[in-house]
């Protein structure tokens, strides 16, 4: 299979690199052109179980002189997805299938304005990643599920074949006719850890150590489900703690979440896609979130203090 990452950074290129590694024709996508460089020169080096190893794959910064593919997986930040579609328009085939693994509420929309229905596909996964430095990326996918469905609720026979040539290459994916559901249910796992270790800068073996923090963590998943309730979601979580407790399972204690790394290297957070979605949801619903409310709140405030970047001379 053919298959282009879209936003190819830790976890993109966690993904992609065990899909290679599997014998799939993987090109990853990403601005970093010293993580491209460090690609192309030396291979992807991967490390799990403490140890490194290396994938030999393709890796650009953009997609412009690539040939169609089989499958895009799209996993850039909440804020690049218009661009992300906008590129995508370039490597689709009839039957190219673009998938977003993307955390959040909103992107699914972003995407089949732009390409349309028939090509977008939603997913979620409890992979991670973490960079180490340029071509070298910590991962997190082996024994980590992911869930992909049509966005009509539909059963296809291509989610299903998909799933299955995804779990064969390493990427342990389900097929699940409620999608919706599992975007709700993944969303509840970011709105546990992810302003939190972003507000406080510590890693997922840190934040468990704190019996407030999991309290606080709780409440916010305990907001979003009442939302969710409201809103008529249906949902297969049904006791708050649980998303907690799956945020970090599996994971190594010196793992960051995305929007911690995000603050680290100086760029915006998807808060507004997580716990700011279960604010504007509630909103919608009629439902207080005062937990939510307060993490977005801190989020933005740190976001206040990265440097706006100066535009290019035309």
């Amino acid at each position: 299979m053919r298959i282009c990452i879209l936003g190819a950074g830790a976890l993109g290129s966690a993904i992609g690199g065990t899909l290679a590694e599997a014998g799939h024709d993987v090109t990853l996508v990403n601005r970093n052109r010293l993580h491209v460089e460090a690609i192309r020169e030396r291979g992807l080096v991967l490390r799990s179980d403490g140890r490194d190893r290396v994938v030999r794959l393709a890796a650009t910064t953009d997609t412009a002189g690539l040939s169609a593919v089989d499958l895009v997986i799209v996993l850039v930040k909440a804020l690049d997805t218009e661009a992300a579609a906008l590129a995508a328009r370039t490597i689709l085939a009839p039957n190219t299938v673009v998938m977003s693994l993307q955390n959040g509420l909103g992107q699914e929309e972003v995407l089949t304005s732009i390409l349309g229905h028939r090509h977008v596909v939603g997913g979620r996964t409890y992979a991670g990643g973490v960079m180490l430095g340029p071509g070298h990326v910590l991962s997190g996918v082996g024994g980590k599920e992911t869930i992909i469905g049509e966005l009509d609720g539909v059963a296809s026979l291509r989610v299903a074949a998909l799933a299955e040539g995804l779990t064969a290459a390493g990427v342990e994916t389900r097929a699940s006719a409620q999608i919706w559901t599992e975007i709700w249910d993944k969303l509840l796992v970011n709105v546990s850890t992810g302003a939190l270790a972003a507000v406080t800068g510590l890693t997922y073996g840190q934040l468990y150590q704190l019996p407030e923090i999991e309290e606080m963590a709780v409440a916010a998943v305990a907001e979003a489900m009442d939302v969710a309730r409201a809103l008529d979601i249906p949902l297969m979580t049904r006791d708050p703690q649980i998303p907690w407790l799956k945020a970090a399972a599996g994971l190594p204690p010196e793992f960051k979440t995305s929007m911690l790394q995000s603050l680290e290297n100086g760029r915006r957070t998807e808060i507004d896609f997580i716990n700011g979605a279960v604010l504007r949801e509630g909103r919608r619903a009629g439902v207080p979130t005062p937990v939510n409310a307060a993490l977005v709140a801190l989020v933005r405030a740190i976001e206040l203090k990265i440097p706006v970047p100066e535009a290019s001379a035309a």
